[in-house]
């Protein structure tokens, strides 16, 4: 059962389930999802994404921990969470990542808050970098994370949203106590 879409219909594609191992009801969606609460879920407990990319967040409204979801299948919490600083078994909303070009990513990265400090462009992986307070996304979508080595907490920055500028931490969606990003990631779907 698809859902009325909330953004302008493109290729995304999501089936999610209320239990485990794709059981119990279900809902497929080509749009975000404020809150799974609204349908009757209690949170999601698996699901399939069947195209393009997807941002799962631990709270309803896009709030909370995020957590990239590509093509592929999640039979349990711990498929999309199982490796990150924070894990947890709730995802209550979700999104597409809207982004119309992937193949051609640019990111420039500044040291501190309201680009301020130190700047550097990028347009591929870093999988360490010296703590970053302030982004601007000119084409692609992104995940930092936290720490070195794609650790810590996740964040979606993406050229179609805010402007592609995230000159504060809230922006990002941090909900850390260190406000920081020391790994960038393209996404490429």
């Amino acid at each position: 059962m698809a859902l009325q879409c909330t953004k302008s219909a493109g290729h995304w594609r999501v089936v999610v389930w209320d239990e485990e191992g794709f059981q119990g009801r279900w809902y497929k969606f080509t749009a975000e999802c404020p809150s799974v609460l609204d349908l009757g879920f209690k949170t999601v407990r698996s699901l399939k994404v069947l195209s393009g990319a997807w941002v799962g967040f631990e709270h309803t409204g896009f709030q909370g921990q995020q957590y990239v979801l590509e093509r592929g299948d999640y039979p349990c919490w711990d498929a999309w969470s199982g490796n990150t600083a924070y894990p947890t078994e709730r995802l209550t909303s979700f999104r597409p990542v809207a982004c119309r070009n992937h193949r051609d990513s640019r990111l420039t990265i500044f040291e501190q808050e309201n680009f301020l400090g130190r700047k550097g462009k990028l347009s591929d992986d870093y999988p360490s970098l010296q703590a970053m307070g302030s982004f601007h996304v000119h084409t692609g979508a992104w995940v930092c994370s936290q720490f070195p080595g794609y650790r810590g907490f996740q964040y979606v920055l993406e050229s179609d949203h805010h402007s592609g500028d995230y000159k504060r931490f809230w922006e990002w969606g941090s909900h850390a106590q260190t406000f920081q990003v020391q790994s960038v990631c393209r996404i490429q779907q």
